[in-house]
């Protein structure tokens, strides 16, 4: 098995075992990548790599709006932040704007520390009630 090949492998099993809320930080990472790749390219004028980085960032941004219950406030909160950073994103696109880009990229980031909180003060509490 070559080094692609485990390193698939790896990928695959990590994301099959992950709980919920692991799956939802690795979401917020992949789209911080993505667009950091996007921004990344056009510095060097490959606008291909650009626009396919970014249409990657906006699936991301799709599955966070898809997988919201919108039966609750909070949900509905989220949905048009979500909402926001992928207009953001397509108009980074059709127009190659790195400012666009970072504004999303900013959000985002905020968002995946305050998740990355949460994730720890819910382990915490977990941790207290044993």
């Amino acid at each position: 098995m070559n080094a692609a090949n485990m390193a698939n492998t790896y990928k695959h099993q990590q994301i099959m075992t992950a709980s919920p809320e692991e799956l939802t930080l690795m979401l917020y990472n992949g789209a911080l990548r993505f667009i950091a790749e996007s921004m990344q390219a056009i510095d060097h004028g490959n606008m291909e790599k650009s626009h396919n980085s970014n249409l990657r960032a906006q699936a991301i941004m799709r599955e966070f709006m898809a997988t919201l219950d919108m039966q609750y406030e909070i949900s509905q909160g989220y949905n048009k932040l979500y909402d926001y950073i992928e207009y953001r994103l397509i108009q980074a696109n059709l127009k190659k704007d790195k400012s666009q880009l970072e504004e999303a990229k900013n959000m985002l980031q905020e968002l995946r520390d305050a998740w990355v909180q949460a994730m720890k003060s819910t382990k915490t509490q977990r941790a207290v009630a044993r």
